[in-house]
């Protein structure tokens, strides 16, 4: 009886070991998103559900970051597997440029998720309706390591405007918006995909301005880098804001380790696209995360993952994104 005990032991033993996912350990992805005042976070925690729930295995993670500088460089160092980036930033990161220093930085892209716009935000009392004004005034290009300051300081180098000229606080979203409200700052610099939860908070307790960028200064601004686009932020997209503000917008792109595998980076792209219409559910903007945007706007090339859907879907894939 012993005897039968222990071999039928052995057996449930033996079955559970072939039936138990062992092969199948769970993959761990955390994705470098931004502020909680911006939309990169509630993007990327979109983005994390959809990842925990449709690709078998993963269980995938928001978490705050600096944003976009910062995403390009904990990706290289394997400290994050996927990053929210500013385009610019992205090419940047890639070549080496601005505040990489000359290292060239191992990511790749996995999507294209929506484009940012920049928005220079004021107080209407304060009377300031050009972004040259801000010389020898208190402001904010954003945090340290964002695309935000990145853009800003492209934007106002551009226009020949002495970054030594103008005190620079360096807040993150939701401390820009307080900063304004409190009168500490007078200017305040947001590279976003409109509406965000923090100009729209400010908005709704104080008379704002949106500064838009004269024609000549859009035309500076794009000759600064080529992955820049004149746009305009829509009327009404902010209380008080009725008329279309003319600005420059710069697509988002998902990066990723160029070290992840070719079957990983195709479960996340195709978990992405097919189940996209839980993230605009979270944010609007993510209508503009499709396969066609991802070979249309990609800034730098593609992780081969991400190319072996779009192949699948029927997309053509330009040779410029093929690493």
């Amino acid at each position: 009886m012993k005897k039968n005990l222990s071999i039928l032991a052995i057996c449930v033993a033996l079955a559970f070991m072939v039936s138990s996912p062992v092969a199948a350990k769970t993959e761990f992805i955390s994705i470098g998103t931004g502020g909680t005042g911006g939309v990169y976070y509630p993007y990327g925690g979109g983005v994390a559900e959809v990842w925990s729930k449709f690709v078998p295995g993963v269980k995938a993670v928001a978490e705050v970051t600096g944003a976009s500088v910062e995403n390009v460089k904990l990706a290289h160092k394997g400290e994050t597997v996927v990053g929210l980036v500013m385009g610019d930033v992205a090419v940047a990161g890639v070549t080496g440029a601005g505040k990489f220093k000359g290292e060239k930085h191992d990511i790749l892209a996995l999507a294209t998720m929506y484009p940012n716009l920049l928005q220079i935000v004021t107080l209407k009392k304060s009377g300031i309706t050009d972004i040259e004004q801000i010389k020898g005034r208190n402001i904010s290009t954003g945090s340290p390591g964002s695309g935000t300051n990145f853009m800003a300081e492209t934007a106002i180098k551009a226009l020949g405007i002495p970054l030594d000229s103008y005190n620079d606080s360096r807040l993150s979203f939701t401390e820009t918006a307080n900063a304004l409200r409190d009168g500490t700052i007078e200017v305040g610099f947001w590279c976003v995909g409109p509406p965000t939860s923090s100009i729209m908070d400010l908005a709704t307790t104080h008379d704002i301005h949106i500064i838009d960028l004269k024609p000549a200064q859009v035309e500076k601004i794009l000759a600064a880098n080529e992955t820049y686009s004149a746009v305009e932020l829509g009327g009404g997209t902010y209380t008080g804001v009725d008329d279309p503000v003319p600005t420059i917008g710069v697509w988002n792109v998902m990066i990723c380790q160029k070290s992840l595998t070719e079957d990983m980076v195709y479960q996340l792209a195709k978990a992405l696209f097919e189940h996209n219409d839980y993230l605009v559910k979270i944010h609007p903007a993510a209508k503009y995360t499709t396969p066609e945007n991802a070979a249309k706007y990609s800034p730098i090339p593609l992780h081969p993952g991400a190319i072996k859907y779009l192949k699948e879907v029927g997309i053509e894939v330009p040779a410029k994104l093929i690493p």
